[in-house]
C-alpha cells in the first residue's frame, strides 16, 4: 500500500504544485522519483520530527497541501505537541504519513512498534484519520486527501499486504465497505489487519461448525462511521472489531462509544494488541502470533460473542 500512496502523490503532484513532502530522514528508496522530479517541493528535514510539522504547518498556512512521511511511531509520538498545535488546532492541510503500522518494523524492537498511534491521532479535534487496508484503499485515501480540509492521520503497512478489493472499487473518507454478508456476527475490521480478517472469515464458514459472519472494512477511524454499527446493532447481530493496534483507543474503542451511546444490547469484542509493550524481537509474523493475534483466537472470540 505505501507504493500506492507514493504514485498517487507523483500523478497528482504533475498538475497539482500545492504537494509538498517533508521527511525526517526516512523513505530512501521509496522517495527519490518524487525528489527528482519535484526537488522544490521536497525537503529531508532530518531526524527532526518537530520541525518537520512545524514547517509542514506553515508551507500549509502559504497554500500548499503537506505529506510528513516517516515510520509510525516517529513520526505521531516524538512530533505530537506540534501537531496537536500547528496542524489540528490552526487546521491546516498537514497530512501526517505513518509508515509501518503495528509490527512492520517487528525485527527494530519496541521503539519502532506502532500500536497507539490511532489512538493519539483520534484524540485531536479537526483530525481525519485514515487505516487503509490494501493498495486500492490507499490510493482511494490518498487521492480523497488532495482535498480534505484539515489535518489527516494516514496509517500505512510496510510492504505486502494481500489486495482485497477489486481495483474498480471507490472509496470516500468515512465510508465502510461490506465485503461479505452474514447474519450471525459482523467482523469489522481496518487497515493492515484487513487481509487476515477476510482470510479469519471465510475459514469461519467453512468450520465443522461453520459461523456466517459478516464482513466490513472501516479505512477511516474518524470520522467514524456509526450508521454501521447502528444498522448490525439494529438486527441484534453481535459485533468483533479486528485491528492491528492496541485494544485501547483504536476501532474497537470507536465502536463500544457508539454502542455505548446508542444503549444497544448487543455484544461487542475487540481483538487487537493487548495493552503491553512487547519486548520480544522478531518477524511481523512471528510477534503476531506471540501476541495473540491469530486464527484460533480470533475463533474463540467470534464464538464468545455469537454465545457459543
Amino acid at each position: 500500500m505505501r507504493n500506492a500512496f507514493v504514485r498517487e502523490l507523483l500523478k497528482r503532484a504533475e498538475t497539482d504544485e500545492r504537494i509538498f513532502v517533508i521527511t525526517p530522514d526516512l523513505g530512501f528508496s521509496v522517495w527519490e522519483p518524487f525528489r527528482e522530479r519535484y526537488p522544490s517541493r521536497f525537503v529531508n528535514a532530518g531526524i527532526a520530527e518537530q520541525n518537520a510539522v512545524g514547517m509542514a504547518a506553515g508551507l500549509a498556512l502559504s497554500g500548499h497541501v503537506v505529506y510528513v512521511y516517516s515510520i509510525v511511531p516517529f513520526v505521531t509520538m516524538r512530533a505530537y505537541e506540534q501537531i496537536r498545535v500547528d496542524a489540528a488546532y490552526m487546521n491546516t492541510a498537514v497530512r501526517i504519513v505513518g509508515v509501518g503500522a503495528g509490527f512492520a518494523y517487528g525485527g527494530q524492537g519496541p521503539t519502532h512498534h506502532g500500536l497507539e498511534d490511532v489512538a493519539l491521532m483520534r484524540a485531536l479535534p479537526n483530525m481525519t484519520v485514515c487505516c487503509p487496508g490494501d493498495d486500492i484503499e490507499a490510493r482511494e485515501l490518498t487521492v480523497a486527501s488532495f482535498d480534505c480540509t484539515g489535518p489527516m492521520y494516514i496509517r500505512l503497512g510496510k510492504s505486502g499486504e494481500p489486495r482485497v478489493h477489486h481495483p474498480d472499487t471507490r472509496i470516500a473518507i468515512g465510508e465502510p465497505i461490506e465485503l461479505l454478508a452474514g447474519s450471525q456476527v459482523a467482523v469489522l475490521a481496518t487497515g493492515t489487519a484487513l487481509g487476515r480478517a477476510r482470510e479469519w472469515v471465510e475459514r469461519l464458514r467453512v468450520e465443522e461448525e461453520p459461523i456466517e459472519a459478516a464482513l466490513a472494512s472501516v479505512p477511516t477511524v474518524k470520522p467514524f462511521p456509526a450508521e454501521l454499527i447502528v444498522e448490525y446493532a439494529k438486527r441484534g447481530i453481535p459485533i468483533v472489531t479486528v485491528e492491528e493496534h492496541s485494544v485501547i483507543g483504536g476501532l474497537g474503542s470507536a465502536a463500544a462509544e457508539v454502542l455505548g451511546e446508542l444503549g444497544a444490547g448487543v455484544p461487542l469484542r475487540r481483538f487487537g494488541l493487548p495493552d503491553a509493550f512487547c519486548r520480544e524481537v522478531g518477524s511481523h509474523s512471528y510477534l503476531l502470533e506471540r501476541s495473540g493475534f491469530h486464527y484460533e483466537r480470533f475463533k474463540d472470540i467470534v464464538r464468545g460473542a455469537c454465545g457459543q
